[in-house]
């Protein structure tokens, strides 16, 4: 008995994926609830798990292929071990090596005309392939879809070696390789684009390397936050002095009893649910013609991954301790380390904090998190020469603020408010205990 493997629900507002990478080969055994195969979203990469035990016997959907939601990528013999499963592209050569065995025997008999016979063959190799035309009972995978599209071809036209007469894209891409010397009218409108990829491919010095969906949908939020709001930038600086004191006094016994090292961002969270109390409008989103106001503090914070940035998102983080919020930030970094994060794990945050300042970043405007209307960026901290309240110079451990909002819904006065609110609970930690 066969069993499907499907493309799971993905999240909220996400239909498609991307086939990043099979974790088994066709004819492999499995084991239930085994993860077979890695998509890769706009947002996370998900693996899907076998849904019984037995052997991969089919890989629909290749790697690079996209699937939507409830696609098939492949199947299961239930029972079967691995060697009793066979690939359809297995099937398929073994049909094909099985094809000449017959032909050797005439050949022991007339020698001189078998030699012949072999020679033309490979010139004329569309001639046994055009015979097996598509079989188009079968639904084109997504792959072989998009590449027939894209091209306008007719698949009935294209010879097929999948099982059943399925079309792969293996097929599709070799009748274009043997079209191309011959097409010569179609090929027209298509020279432009052709001869600029080879002109750039060639170009030893370069690689091409396609965008991953991650990367592709990254591009297209922020491309969105800019041409949608109203985007504007507050800077201030704020003395990082009182922070780097409480942190190097207690760091040791915070460590030592909650079992986590106490950094910078539980500081900056807590900074930031005073200021969003006191002035919601930063807390809030454009919905429409409405603006909805969150009277809940779900705090996402930008960490770079190996694909790309993502944003996972502390909730609750006005109920939360410093220690609970260290213990949230740690697991995140490590979930996108490993790219283990989970969809719901990185949707419904109200505002973002963003810290460039591990990469060295002195000054920088940070983009909005599109519904959100306000990010924080945090910067580098550098030595500085202040001048003092009782006009002495000194140095002191300064880091830039800035403060991206969407002018559509909150006002300058807004906007720098809250953020003087936070320098003020930042340079005076005491104040976030007192809610000051």
């Amino acid at each position: 008995m066969a069993t499907d493997i499907t493309v799971p629900a993905l999240g909220e507002s996400v239909s498609e994926a991307t086939v990043a990478r099979w974790l088994k080969k066709a004819g492999d055994a499995v084991a239930a609830d085994e993860p077979l195969v890695e998509l890769e979203t706009d947002k996370v990469t998900v693996e899907v798990n076998a849904p019984a035990a037995g052997a991969l016997s089919e890989i629909v959907a290749d790697e690079g292929a996209e699937v939507a939601v409830g696609a098939l990528l492949g199947r299961i013999k239930e029972g079967a071990s691995g060697a009793e499963a066979k690939p359809a592209k297995a099937e398929a050569q073994k049909e094909s090596e099985a094809e000449p065995k017959p032909e050797p025997e005439p050949k022991k008999d007339e020698q001189p005309e078998a030699k012949p016979e072999p020679k033309p063959e490979p010139e004329s190799a569309p001639a046994p392939t055009e015979g097996r035309t598509a079989n188009l009972d079968h639904p084109l995978s997504p792959a072989v879809r998009k590449l027939v599209e894209e091209r306008s071809l007719d698949p009935s036209k294209i010879p097929a070696s999948g099982k059943d007469g399925r079309l792969t894209k293996e097929d599709v891409l070799a009748f274009l390789e043997q079209a191309k010397p011959t097409a010569k009218g179609p090929a027209a409108p298509a020279t432009p684009a052709a001869s600029r990829e080879p002109s750039r491919s060639d170009d030893p010095r370069e690689e091409r390397v396609p965008m991953s969906r991650l990367r592709r949908r990254i591009a297209e939020r922020l491309k969105e936050a800019q041409n949608t709001a109203a985007m504007l930038t507050t800077f201030n600086e704020v003395d990082m002095t009182g922070i780097l004191d409480v942190r190097a006094r207690h760091k040791d016994a915070f460590e030592k009893k909650h079992g986590v090292r106490l950094g910078f961002m539980s500081f900056f969270i807590k900074a930031a649910v005073v200021a969003l109390r006191e002035f919601p409008a930063v807390n809030a989103e454009i919905d429409g013609t409405d603006v909805v106001y969150k009277n809940y503090y779900d705090i996402g914070v930008a960490v770079g991954g190996p694909q790309g940035l993502v944003v996972p998102v502390v909730r609750e983080c006005d109920t939360k301790s410093f220690a609970q919020i260290e213990a949230d930030i740690a697991a995140y970094g490590k979930k996108a380390r490993d790219g283990a994060l989970k969809m719901e794990e990185m949707t419904g945050g109200t505002f973002t904090i963003s810290n460039g300042g591990v990469y060295g970043s002195l000054m920088s405007t940070p983009i909005l998190n599109p519904p959100q209307s306000a990010i924080l960026g945090m910067h580098k901290t550098q030595q500085r020469p202040m001048v003092m309240p009782d006009g002495s110079i000194q140095a002191r451990p300064m880091m830039y603020l800035a403060l991206s909002y969407d002018h559509r819904i909150i006002d300058g006065k807004e906007a720098v408010s809250s953020l003087v609110r936070m320098k003020e609970c930042l340079e005076d930690p005491q104040r976030i205990l007192l809610d000051m």
